[in-house]
């Protein structure tokens, strides 16, 4: 049964959270100083410019933790986006649910020093740093909400949410883009860890051609990296697959796999 996209906010399991600011310890900011420059240090020549650029839009820096009210006043003169405090990992139909209605789920945690390399669970560097300033491109967020709806639409059928996050996984958290003729990095999952910067961008991985298809047909590992790498043009390439995205979900379906 499709989930009506109006129901997440409303949902009593989004108990209303905010960041709290002024209760971040000094440890809090020197992590967040510590993983933001050797991040933004390896990202020139790496990173897209796009990211690059939505990072100085949204107005992050080394000298602050991200402050999430500041930046959803930005968002919302750019996109209409907005940030929802999350107090961890949420249930996929809340997920997407959020998505849908244009807000981006993230936590306020931040990693202690001895777990700089390794989470288990996202913290909010990864979904601050590394996620939100791509918030700022429109062809970016439309591609976002248009998975999400596609998502809701299917719910309750286990196997279309693992298909349909595969997608997600191999171009909002590991996808590579094509800018100047050049290979780089959007996607977030690879963005805030040093060692896939480097990694996913050398001749060790595969680098594929974006094809809905087949990513839906590539499982993923959670703990390592990745094989390979699925490659788009620009981001209006990667909004103008959604229909093809529905299509192939509904075939796979339809064949049981």
């Amino acid at each position: 049964m499709a989930r009506k996209p109006d129901d997440v906010l409303s949902d009593p399991r989004l108990d209303p959270l905010k960041q709290e600011y002024g209760s971040y310890s000094q440890e809090d900011f020197e992590v967040w100083k510590i993983l933001f420059e050797r991040q933004y240090k390896i990202l020139p020549g790496a990173a897209s410019e796009k990211f690059l650029e939505g990072l100085q839009t949204i107005g992050f820096s080394a000298e602050g933790i991200a402050n999430f009210e500041e930046a959803n006043k930005r968002l919302a003169d750019i996109t209409g986006w907005a940030i929802h405090v999350v107090p961890g990992l949420i249930d996929d139909d809340l997920f997407f649910g959020l998505l849908y209605h244009k807000r981006f789920p993230a936590s306020t945690w931040l990693r202690k020093k001895e777990s700089l390399d390794y989470l288990e669970e996202p913290d909010m560097f990864h979904d601050a740093f590394a996620h939100l300033p791509l918030l700022t491109d429109p062809d970016y967020t439309r591609f976002l909400k248009e998975l999400a709806g596609i998502a809701l639409k299917f719910i309750d059928n286990p196997l279309a949410i693992d298909l349909l996050s595969r997608v997600y996984w191999y171009t909002i958290e590991f996808g590579l883009i094509r800018e100047r003729g050049a290979l780089r990095i959007y996607g977030a999952g690879i963005l805030s860890s040093a060692g896939e910067t480097k990694y996913c961008l050398s001749e060790e991985p595969q680098q594929l051609p974006y094809d809905v298809e087949m990513v839906m047909n590539t499982p993923f590992w959670k703990n390592k990296f990745q094989d390979r790498y699925f490659v788009i043009d620009d981001f209006e390439m990667l909004y103008a697959s959604v229909p093809s995205i529905e299509r192939n979900l509904v075939d796979l379906l339809e064949k049981g796999e």
